[in-house]
């Protein structure tokens, strides 16, 4: 059922539209000026717009602007019983769909409503034909070994439905990358791929993320704001590492998941979602389960199709093309000798792909030459490949004063990170800082989280 606003300080007409468009099968809400319905597009899925010319406080050209920059796509209808031309090509020309002049025609403004809605539907037809005609043929989920190409396989059978998918593996094997592919491919494509990362977020501040919350819902609480389930609605939300997430919040999570429907923190109003939910973990999710640390119910809504990423040491035959890849990132051409790829295919990777990649930066950043050779790979490894350093501050040498600083310190926080499975909190507790602090360095050095 499409839902339908009008905004007129005249309750009259607000009534008669309603009876009308109620009639033709819309839902109708209202609002006696442009603040309140300002507010209601905040919180309600409005499809089409019926907005008076002259309202108290913000007029309807102004309201009209708003809703043309904040939300595009719904078609606006202005009304008025004071219309001249020269106001009627301004409301077009501002983006209006139509102008319709006082004392209103019934059968017109059904038809136009009707109208409008149609061309919307149209509109995003057209948008998604534009789009799947220029999806890459190419897919971002590299490599030529049996497990990707099972992965492939199932990424093309489950993109098209709205199934939900639990996705498994080792931090840094592309959990985020495979959700996206399933977006990519999927019919939310033009809509919203929203990541969120449960590891990352303190426990007192994931529900506000999720489902936001009203203004005065806490303290700093200074303003209302939508969460992730609703900046999601019409596309994906990625939960990774969910099973990080505390208990409330998975009660209430199965309960947006079961209903579709949520209320912001403070608030008391149910505010309908449409989301196609992907979740991932490093963990054994299965074992979480039965140790009482993730809600059975939960588990069962989210893992409607399992999927499971493979380790890099599994795949040792994508490696070399990885690599490849991954140095062209960096606008370089480069060749590997025959010993240096098999010194790379041989190394375990325990970070996986995230490790690789930070490889392959340290190889175009630190390798003049056109081709890297096995000793090469010895020093840029270090005791990690099992070569042994002349030197054990090996590569900072080569860096200035505070870029090796800064790459000390950002190799010496991933594996206190990956030591605590990526917890944040218990990263911070370790280190002897505060979350809030690891957090800013986090973000300063560009570390990724529980990807």
């Amino acid at each position: 059922m499409k839902t339908i606003l009008v905004i007129d300080d005249e309750r009259g007409i607000r009534d008669v539209l309603s009876d009308i468009l109620q009639d033709e099968g819309y839902n109708v809400i209202t609002a006696e000026d442009g603040l309140v319905g300002l507010g209601l597009l905040e919180r309600e899925l409005v499809d089409c717009l019926l907005l008076d010319v002259w309202l108290p406080g913000r007029g309807g050209m102004d309201v009209l602007e708003e809703v043309k920059r904040l939300y595009s796509r719904i078609p606006v209808i202005m009304i008025s019983g004071h219309g001249t031309i020269d106001m009627a090509v301004k409301a077009v020309k501002g983006g209006a769909f139509d102008f319709i002049e006082k004392p209103l025609s019934l059968d017109r403004v059904t038809t136009v409503v009707r109208h409008a809605l149609e061309m919307e539907s149209l509109r995003q037809e057209n948008e998604t034909l534009r789009k799947q005609v220029a999806l890459p043929d190419r897919s971002r989920l590299i490599g030529t070994s049996p497990a990707i190409q099972a992965i492939r396989k199932i990424i093309r059978q489950i993109g098209e439905s709205d199934a939900r998918v639990m996705i498994t593996g080792e931090n840094g094997t592309g959990k985020e990358l495979v959700a996206r592919e399933i977006h990519h491919i999927s019919g939310r494509r033009n809509h919203p791929f929203v990541a969120v990362n449960c590891a990352a977020l303190p426990e007192t501040l994931i529900e506000s993320e999720l489902f936001g919350h009203e203004k005065g819902a806490f303290t700093g609480a200074y303003a209302g704001r939508k969460g992730k389930f609703e900046h999601a609605h019409g596309g994906t939300l990625f939960l990774d590492e969910i099973a990080d997430m505390s208990p409330g919040a998975q009660a209430k999570v199965l309960r947006v998941i079961q209903e579709m429907q949520l209320q912001r923190l403070g608030g008391e109003e149910t505010i309908s979602v449409d989301v196609r939910v992907i979740a991932a973990t490093n963990k054994d999710i299965s074992r979480e389960v039965r140790e009482g640390r993730f809600r059975e119910d939960l588990f069962f809504r989210l893992n409607v199709v399992p999927l499971h990423m493979p380790a890099l040491r599994d795949r040792a035959e994508d490696i070399p093309l990885l690599l490849d890849a991954l140095v062209r990132e960096q606008d370089r051409e480069m060749g590997f000798s025959p010993e240096a790829i098999q010194k790379i295919t041989e190394y375990s990777w325990p970070g996986n792909v995230r490790e690789l990649k930070n490889f392959a930066e340290r190889v175009s950043i630190l390798i003049v030459q056109d081709t890297v050779t096995r000793e090469d790979v010895d020093r840029l490894l270090g005791s990690r490949g099992g070569a042994a350093q002349k030197n054990p501050l090996g590569e900072y040498l080569q860096l200035g004063l505070s870029d090796a600083r800064d790459s000390f310190e950002r190799t010496y926080l991933m594996e206190k990170l990956r030591e605590h499975d990526n917890n944040v909190s218990q990263t911070a507790q370790s280190l002897g800082i505060y979350p809030s602090s690891l957090h800013a360095k986090i973000r300063k050095l560009g570390i990724e989280v529980g990807r």
